[in-house]
């Protein structure tokens, strides 16, 4: 029998933004943890809908920001978690009295960790300025390093931003300092940036810009599209798919599939004046076959071509494609909450599964849920410490 998911117990305040704060808070949530977002009202009984579907086994609070019940009823809240996520520019929240000099002082929780993620770093050039992951990327020189030969830059959508270098290096620096705690019995901020996050992420990539693997043009070398054999081919169908036969002894499993044997390439393949006559012959021959049939050829070989399965099909197609989404890692012992609803082993994580099983999001509504988890932290009754008026929550009795 499984334990409790590993964050079991865990209180984070996270106050609502977009992608990678939530993100952050996703990764906590689905590790047992009890997160409450913090939505900021607008005007009257209106609350901000943030239009985020980073929600799973979330909850909500909308907390006028601007109101001293307000205020108290955040330092009350902060008093018993664990973390908070801060996801808003440099000095948004000490402005509003809510700083770390405040929250994590020892009249409030010295054992709070206060993470901050921003987009740029807090003390550079661009910290005061506005930006997006295509701006974060550029200005760490990641961004650089991609596109095809002779096209310029190309941005990969926000993964490797927002949530690679952003939500989810906060996640690591929080569990980093929930680790320290242990050791010292203290909290810590915790900063986050998007530069240097997606910058670390390249470690590999900017040593090989001074080795054979990169010293290349952009687009011309081993890794980003200028290997022949490290590329995608597309098939009869309109569909691709993706070669990675780096190896001498998986290159000849490819050469092998494509029935391209006695032709050389084994032996020529390593001369880059050779790479564009074997590109021709490669983006030919794929295209003589659909996918499944390339599927049919590789499968269960050691070529390292694979199909290039999108997401659609692997929601339809969940069986054949291995489509069912999962945790973001497997603990035997004490397992993540599942997203899909016939969990059976602790591979696909523990629990009922969520609606949509992380094919579609669920915007998470304003104050749903918020007053049960106020109750839950503080011991408070709606109505005596704590009540809502016009949908905002405010303190009515609190020592902070």
């Amino acid at each position: 029998m499984v334990g409790h998911p590993p964050l079991t117990g865990l209180k984070v305040l996270e106050f609502a933004g977009l992608a990678p704060g939530p993100f952050a808070g996703l990764l906590l949530s689905d590790a047992g943890a009890s997160v409450l977002r913090i939505d900021r009202a607008v005007s009257g009984p209106v609350a901000r809908q943030v239009p985020d579907q980073l929600t799973r086994h979330k909850s909500s609070l909308v907390v006028d920001l601007k109101s001293p019940a307000g205020i108290a009823l955040i330092k009350s809240l902060a008093a018993v978690s664990d973390v908070i996520i801060d996801p808003y520019r440099p000095g948004v929240l000490e402005k509003l009295g809510l700083g770390p000099s405040v929250l994590c002082s020892h009249e409030i929780n010295p054992r709070l960790i206060y993470a901050r993620l921003t987009g740029f770093r807090r003390d550079g050039r661009f910290a005061n300025m506005a930006g997006h992951d295509i701006n974060y990327l550029a200005v760490s020189g990641v961004l650089s390093l991609l596109g095809r030969k002779g096209e310029k830059p190309t941005p990969p959508i926000n993964i490797l931003g927002d949530f690679a270098g952003g939500g989810a290096v906060l996640f690591q620096g929080i569990l980093l300092a929930l680790a320290a705690r242990e050791r010292t019995g203290k909290g810590q901020v915790v900063e986050a940036n998007i530069v240097d996050g997606a910058s670390y992420l390249a470690t590999f990539n900017r040593f090989a810009l001074k080795t054979p693997v990169g010293n290349a043009p952009r687009g011309e070398n081993l890794l980003d599209t200028g290997c022949p054999y490290y590329d995608t081919y597309e098939t009869r169908d309109g569909k691709y798919m993706a070669v990675g036969a780096l190896e001498p002894q998986f290159f000849r499993e490819l050469v092998r599939g494509l029935r391209l044997e006695g032709q050389g390439w084994e032996e020529r393949r390593g001369d880059k004046e050779n790479w564009p006559e074997l590109r021709r012959v490669l983006e030919q021959k794929f295209k003589t076959k659909t996918r499944r049939e390339w599927e049919d050829v590789f499968d269960g070989t050691d070529a390292c071509c694979t199909a290039v399965f999108e997401y659609g099909e692997m929601e339809r197609e969940r069986e054949r494609s291995e489509g069912d989404q999962r945790p973001v890692v497997t603990l035997r012992e004490t397992p993540c909450l599942a997203v899909r609803n016939d969990a059976k082993d602790t591979s696909h994580g523990q629990g009922p599964g969520v609606k949509g099983e992380a094919y579609v999001g669920t915007p998470l509504k304003p104050g749903k849920g918020g007053e049960s988890v106020v109750e839950q932290w503080l011991g408070w009754k709606k109505g005596k410490e704590f009540d809502v008026l016009n949908g905002n929550a405010v303190a009515i009795k609190s020592k902070l």
